[in-house]
């Protein structure tokens, strides 16, 4: 009868480790889904050095004046460092995940005195002195799966830093360009007020010499408080992007110097088309394979929930309590155990932990795939909007051309033509103003195009 029922014991226990083979594979993506599959392969090819989004941003933004102010924003921007601190937390829990291979021990002495009311009796003393130590063998999985979600996690959090760093550096290159642009906007503004101003004098005095009606003076002089309200728009810009500047360096609000002919050039690479692989140097899709990796290992935990622990304990120390008696002076003492517990009822915690972790999986294999949909869209609108914006530019600077050239010639036709009326040189130079600004405006979009497109490849290393 006992060799029997050891022959049942042991072929549960074969039995259970057979069911729980996959409990100890490392995760894989899935080879069921063509989505899945496909990023597969191509992260596993080796990354090109050379591409846009593996350059480091140190070959991008080549202007040391940039530069300056990005390592400056690298070096004490608070995200960034709560970032690196949660890479410290990480580290700390999967230290804790390796350590979990160990045993524990504990000393925990005691002692107690009893005095017995009977004719002569004195306080008896009893003390023991005992270490403990407790080890569980990992047969199922649960420790070596904890260490590995733990392990992904650390990945996880250095993902997200770089997601994080790179934020930071487009958001300061942006800001930069930016600056740049409303300086150039509200000098370009300032200068065509003055000459808005004299303007609207000369069309004043042509109108008490009769050549001008009232209300030519009057559409002069709205134009002219036009420009002005503009200047004020561009000022609270200019202000804003100086603030947003000093958010990302955490710096006191102040005003930071930029050149006014500041200025991102479309790197010759862009040229050579983008490779699917790049989209698996993106930060957010990594971080979303983390925890896809995360998820599966956390099912593999709530599964091994259902299969036995092993535990071996042992105990020794000094005492002079032996059983019912007491011994004086004390001696040494050992003992050992094994311990074996099955789950049999858990008031169905353990099934609703497993259904609940299969759900979280698919869940994240979903939130997988869409950040795979959604990196491939940003990167095709950044490409799209770089190509638009850099032919737009193109055609506004032809326009600002011919609209500088209708200004010279109204001017002379202004001064030989009696024909020629004042208000379509203001006219003139009213269209000039708009495409000087859309021109302005347009390049500042290529270039946030550019650092949207560097961004949108995982840049920023």
């Amino acid at each position: 009868m006992k060799n029997f029922a050891k022959f049942i014991v042991a072929g549960s226990l074969c039995l259970s480790m057979l069911s729980s083979c996959h409990i100890y594979k490392k995760f894989e993506m899935p080879s069921d889904d063509p989505a899945t599959s496909e990023y597969a392969r191509v992260a596993a090819e080796a990354p090109d050095s050379s591409a846009y989004g593996n350059l480091q941003w140190q070959q991008v933004f080549t202007d040391p004046l940039l530069q300056d102010y990005i390592s400056r924003a690298l070096a004490n921007n608070v995200n960034l460092e709560n970032a690196r601190l949660n890479i410290d937390i990480a580290r700390a829990n999967l230290l804790g995940a390796k350590l979990s291979y160990l045993p524990s021990l504990a000393f925990n002495p005691n002692g107690a005195g009893a005095k017995y009311n009977l004719p002569g009796a004195s306080m008896t003393w009893t003390y023991t002195l005992p270490l403990a130590a407790s080890w569980e063998i990992d047969v199922f999985g649960k420790i070596l799966n904890n260490k590995r979600a733990a392990e992904v996690n650390v990945e996880l959090q250095g993902d997200y830093a770089q997601a994080v760093r790179s934020q930071i550096i487009g958001g300061v290159a942006s800001c930069y360009y930016s600056i740049a642009t409303i300086e150039s906007q509200l000098a370009l503004s300032k200068q065509t007020s003055e000459i808005w101003a004299q303007s609207v004098q000369t069309m004043r005095d042509f109108k008490e010499a009769g050549r001008v009606t009232e209300a030519a003076v009057v559409q002069s002089e709205a134009q002219y408080y036009s420009i002005l309200a503009s200047i004020s728009d561009l000022e609270t810009a200019l202000r804003q992007a100086n603030n947003s500047m000093s958010l990302l360096l955490n710096e006191q609000p102040q005003t930071y110097s930029v050149p006014a002919d500041a200025r991102l050039e479309v790197p010759a690479i862009l040229r050579d088309g983008i490779a699917l692989r790049e989209i698996a140097q993106r930060p957010d899709v990594r971080v979303a394979e983390k925890n896809l990796a995360a998820a599966y290992y956390n099912t593999n935990l709530a599964r091994a929930a259902f299969y036995p622990g092993l535990t071996i304990s042992a105990q020794g120390g000094f005492t002079n309590l032996l059983g019912s008696f007491i011994k004086n002076p004390g001696d040494w003492f050992i003992q050992l155990a094994g311990q074996l517990t099955a789950p049999l009822f858990a008031r169905g915690q353990n099934i609703a932990r497993l259904k609940g972790a299969k759900v979280q999986q698919e869940q994240s294999l979903n939130n997988f795939k869409y950040t795979l949909l959604n990196a491939a869209a940003e990167i095709d609108n950044a490409l799209v909007s770089l190509a638009n914006n850099t032919t737009k530019a193109e055609m506004l600077a032809k326009q600002e051309e011919s609209l500088q050239k209708a200004v010279e010639y109204t001017n002379l036709l202004m001064a030989h033509d009696q024909n020629t009326t004042y208000l379509e040189v203001l006219t003139a130079q009213s269209s000039l103003l708009q495409a000087q600004m859309g021109r302005l405006s347009t390049e500042l979009n290529r270039q946030t195009d550019l650092i949207t497109l560097y961004q949108a490849l995982g840049g920023g290393r």
